[in-house]
């Protein structure tokens, strides 16, 4: 498949919103690096009682408000092999994201396709993960990942493409 930009002005756009979206990616990689070193060394009661000082007004407020209640009984379930999977899981992925968006930054051509299929890999856990869970905002961060690779995938082929004085003749 070869997608031909229409003009320069495209491929600029194009690019731009690559690149906004790698910066994104980064970004969220560099959150899971924090949040997985934080899972890691924060105790579970800690955590317990963060979550019961975060919602505090709101319960004080209205006993029934879900979205507090939720997170207190998902605070209380947690266990510690919970909490080093997170961990694990959180400290990986956003090892290999920052990784990745070095070297797609750095236009190593093998982080393009490398990072497609990294990226399809998750695309895919999280989609088997939400037929297990139910959680609607793990197909809204596959949904952005999508987009993510269609990026990737569109640079991938433009920076392909041969250039005009260097096609062969």
């Amino acid at each position: 498949m070869h997608i031909a930009p229409k003009s320069p002005t495209e491929i600029t756009r194009a690019h731009r919103m690559f690149e906004v979206a790698l910066l994104l990616k980064g970004l969220n990689g560099i959150v899971e690096l924090v949040g997985g070193t934080l899972a890691l060394f924060v105790p579970l009661r800690t955590v317990n009682q963060l979550v019961l000082w975060l919602t505090a007004s709101e319960i004080e407020n209205d006993p029934n408000d879900w979205l507090a209640n939720t997170l207190i009984n998902a605070a209380e379930k947690l266990s510690m092999g919970t909490k080093e999977y997170a961990s694990f899981y959180l400290l990986a992925h956003g090892a290999v994201k920052v990784f990745l968006v070095y070297s797609l930054w750095r236009e190593k051509m093998w982080a393009f396709p490398v990072g497609l299929s990294l990226i399809g890999a998750l695309v895919c856990y999280s989609i088997y993960r939400f037929t297990h869970t139910h959680a609607v905002s793990l197909l809204v961060f596959a949904a952005i990942d999508l987009i993510i690779m269609w990026f990737i995938w569109r640079e991938y082929l433009v920076r392909r493409q041969p250039t005009i004085g260097n096609s062969p003749a």
